[in-house]
């Protein structure tokens, strides 16, 4: 293996940078360059800097956590705590403390239950509205989707928790036929409708229970009220961004976001990058963690899904390693200070995970040694040892 440090990482620590020292001693940056859009979305992500306590706190700060893989999107909770384990992720699921249901967009997303029932005011129609035309392929008119409302609710009454399959039979048993892909638009629909969300985990299955049985009142938001609080929760958790980044994030359009961000101005402030406006919380730049900072993130983490560019987090010496930009969102990545370093893969076993690592350029003994380290932070998610293996890309 090459001893030269990765260059990706580390061409930021090169370049000389003005800077200022605050009243705590700490420096900060005041011009913001592409590199700092990286680490301080890391930092806002809570992946490096001060991490949560509990996992339900991450879950709430990020608003909503694209959760389609479970068990990914459990260990991208977990990274941003200060050791929360897979099964702790799962007694929290169980017990409704974290919910996963459709939102923003036409995918699963964790939320927390106090934020649950005006995420969905606000963003349920649009995906509603991207939907229509998938309904009306599968003759799933307005009558017959809320007829199969109708039915889950009925079947669910009392604290019980259906598979899908369940659900199935109960849809079914009102003469509505949920062939191909009927069940899971009709499933979709009642999540969007806020009739059904997750149910506790009955062994591997997921089920699904009635959603005012899980979830508990809260105060109503007016769409106002619900688009300042996502946007100013979007760019204090994700920011920097772009309000097309928001856009995308959200499921809401371009002008729903420019209407955000000033409902939400008094908490933002805005830098241009590049000739691209940037928003964040109204605070002090991140301080720059100790590098090599290494996180072994999963696909769909928070961290590339929730932006439309994610150029910040992909120096060129790594496109041509990576099929599309889609690409990036798609894969377990390998991110040393903030930009993406390779791949790796693990393989659960019930004695050890096996976590094999893929990186795109040689790395330094320091990178190698932390790489590894992140290995076993997530053998201690799952509880058991790693086996570790290193393969060149």
């Amino acid at each position: 293996m090459c001893s030269e440090p990765l260059s990706l990482a580390h061409a930021a620590s090169e370049r000389s940078v003005a800077t200022y020292r605050g009243n705590t001693g700490t420096v900060y940056s005041p011009v913001m360059e592409r590199i700092d859009v990286a680490k301080q979305r890391m930092h806002n992500q809570r992946l490096t800097g001060v991490p949560f306590d509990r996992p339900e706190e991450v879950v709430r700060w990020l608003g909503a956590v694209q959760s389609q893989d479970y068990g990914g999107a459990k260990w991208g909770v977990a990274q941003r705590t200060t050791g929360a384990t897979n099964a702790e992720l799962d007694r929290l699921f169980a017990e409704g403390a974290i919910l996963r249901t459709h939102v923003l967009r036409p995918t699963w997303h964790f939320v927390a239950p106090d934020d649950i029932r005006w995420l969905l005011g606000l963003t349920g129609p649009r995906v509603h509205a991207a939907n229509a035309f998938r309904y009306r392929q599968l003759e799933l008119d307005d009558v017959t989707l809320r007829r199969g409302n109708d039915l889950l609710a009925n079947a669910l009454q009392g604290g019980k928790s259906l598979t899908r399959a369940e659900l199935a039979e109960a849809i079914q048993g009102g003469g509505i036929d949920t062939s191909g892909q009927r069940l899971a638009h009709m499933v979709m629909y009642a999540e969007l409708d806020a009739v059904i969300c997750s149910g506790h985990l009955r062994g591997k299955q997921f089920t699904y229970a009635l959603f005012d049985e899980r979830v508990p009142r809260t105060r109503e938001f007016t769409r106002d009220e619900a688009l300042a609080e996502l946007t100013r929760r979007y760019f204090a958790s994700h920011g920097p961004a772009t309000v097309q980044d928001f856009a995308w994030w959200s499921g809401l359009t371009v002008t729903d976001g420019k209407t955000g961000i000033e409902l939400a101005k008094a908490h933002l402030t805005s830098e241009v990058v590049d000739g691209r406006t940037y928003w964040l919380a109204a605070a002090p730049m991140a301080v720059q963690p100790r590098t090599p900072a290494v996180h072994l993130i999963p696909n769909y983490d928070e961290y590339l899904v929730a932006y439309r560019d994610r150029s910040a987090a992909l120096d060129e010496s790594v496109i041509g390693k990576i099929m599309s930009d889609r690409d990036a969102i798609f894969a377990d990545s390998i991110i040393i200070d903030g930009l993406v370093a390779g791949r790796w893969r693990r393989t659960v076993g019930r004695y050890e995970v096996t976590v094999r690592t893929s990186p795109f350029v040689p790395l330094s003994g320091a990178e190698r040694d932390a790489v590894r380290a992140a290995a076993d932070v997530y053998g201690r998610f799952l509880e058991l040892p790693v086996r570790f293996e290193d393969v060149m890309g």
